[in-house]
């Protein structure tokens, strides 16, 4: 019998605090615990007794990498309580600027926090010493992402042209031409991300998920939409509290989420691609399909690779906005507030972002609930977790320790939303 303990004080390549927890006897899993350990950051409670039109300012500045998710799912939850519809070309904007944030987030995720991992480098700037040419044009796929940001945001950090209704201001054809050019080179960029991380090398682990995740008609899901699962959800978005619960654990100050009367679930790009494979454009599914996937895929390892195919799918639906593009006449909406609550939901890079409020009829804030996707994802990152361990015991401490930060990465933990990580303790008995 062995015991043993390894301790990691700094998990490369995520930001914030956290500790995981596995304990092997007698060559059994015994135990395991993802813990978030961030202290509250009390915005729900900030947002009372703030005006209804603040609500996105204030969100955007819970993470610095998807502000834009939670100004979308914040204003959407408004405006059904307003009674006010976005549509047109306003409604195109919002799905413009979302293709941003998703190409600059999943560009920083694919080549400088998850690529090390596989091709075995502790960080990007060790890597980018053998592969100079990939860093290079990571940072110029990601700086096109930004450039949307700040044609329709203001900027590429907490935007500040969101509102309820809209936007502050639109941009003229002409600038937003100007995205033309670089936006087709991103395409072809993209596509080549899809081809490179094709060819990682991917652990084995798979489970039975639930997907769940925005299903949309017409389109794939960014803003709206019904949230759906592989294993049969299809609700409207104010039913997500029926069907969604939190609940508490003793090892974590964020919340665990599961499906009530059943169990936890899967968020992110992976579920939005089992669930919306026939809605990507056809670019992207040959993407897909050249880079050795299926319209399912169970793999977290390969989350990379979908990635990549959504940011495919952003370059695509960039464009085609871009290139039908007509100035409104008006860059936004009247929202008058009443007194009502409502329910917003949209796609962040890393899963279904929930929002819930309850305004009065001077439009102030009375009651704010925000779930993001990181803190609905932990518990499913356990279950991985445990059962990758349990089918690689015979690793190396040092091995399965790396192995085990890299499972984690595969969701791509938020860095100031919710999941925080700092330290891994291995004991085995």
């Amino acid at each position: 019998m062995r015991n043993k303990t390894i301790k990691v004080d700094l998990l490369a390549r995520v930001e914030g605090e956290g500790q995981l927890y596995v304990k092997i006897k007698n060559d059994a899993v015994a135990d395991v615990k993802f813990s978030i350990i961030e202290p509250p950051r009390f915005y729900e409670a900030f947002l009372r007794g703030r005006k209804f039109t603040e609500a996105p300012d204030i969100t955007a500045r819970i993470c610095g990498i998807c502000p834009v998710a939670y100004q979308m799912s914040s204003a959407h939850a408004m405006e059904s309580i307003c009674n006010t519809r976005v549509d047109g070309q306003l409604r195109e904007l919002r799905r413009l600027l979302y293709c941003g944030e998703w190409i600059e987030s999943h560009v920083l995720h694919i080549y400088l926090l998850h690529a090390p991992d596989f091709l075995g480098y502790e960080d990007a700037i060790r890597m980018a010493k053998d592969y100079p040419d990939v860093v290079k044009q990571a940072l110029q796929l990601k700086k096109i992402g930004n450039d949307i940001m700040v044609l329709l945001g203001g900027r590429e950090i907490h935007p500040i042209n969101v509102r309820v209704g809209g936007f502050y201001k639109v941009p003229t054809r002409k600038e937003l031409e100007q995205l033309i050019e670089p936006l087709k080179w991103a395409l072809e960029a993209s596509l080549k991300t899809v081809e490179l991380t094709a060819t990682f090398p991917f652990p084995e682990l798979e489970q039975d998920y639930e997907f769940v995740s925005l299903r949309h008609p017409d389109e794939y899901p960014l803003c709206e939409g019904r949230l759906v699962s592989n294993k049969g959800m299809d609700i409207e978005i104010s039913d997500f509290l029926n069907t969604i619960e939190e609940i508490h654990v003793k090892h974590s100050t964020s919340l665990h989420a599961r499906v009530k009367q059943r169990s936890d679930y899967h968020t992110g790009p992976m579920a939005r691609y089992n669930n919306n494979f026939d809605k990507l454009p056809k670019v992207a599914q040959d993407a897909a399909r050249k880079a050795g996937l299926t319209k399912v895929c169970r793999n977290p390892f390969k989350s990379i690779i979908v990635r990549a195919v959504e940011t495919v799918f952003a370059c695509h639906e960039a464009l085609r906005i871009i290139e039908q593009y007509k100035m409104p006449d008006k860059p936004y909406i009247e929202a008058k507030p009443r007194d009502g609550v409502g329910h917003g939901c949209s796609e962040a890079p890393r899963g279904s972002l929930y929002h819930r409020y309850h305004i009065d009829n001077n439009g102030v804030i009375k009651e704010a609930r925000i779930i993001p996707p990181t803190s609905q994802n932990q518990s499913i990152i356990e279950k991985d977790l445990r059962l990758f361990v349990e089918k690689n015991l015979h690793l190396s401490d040092e091995k399965l320790t790396w192995q085990c930060e890299q499972v984690i990465r595969n969701y791509d933990p938020c860095i100031s939303c919710s999941c925080h990580f700092l330290k891994l303790n291995i004991v085995r008995e």
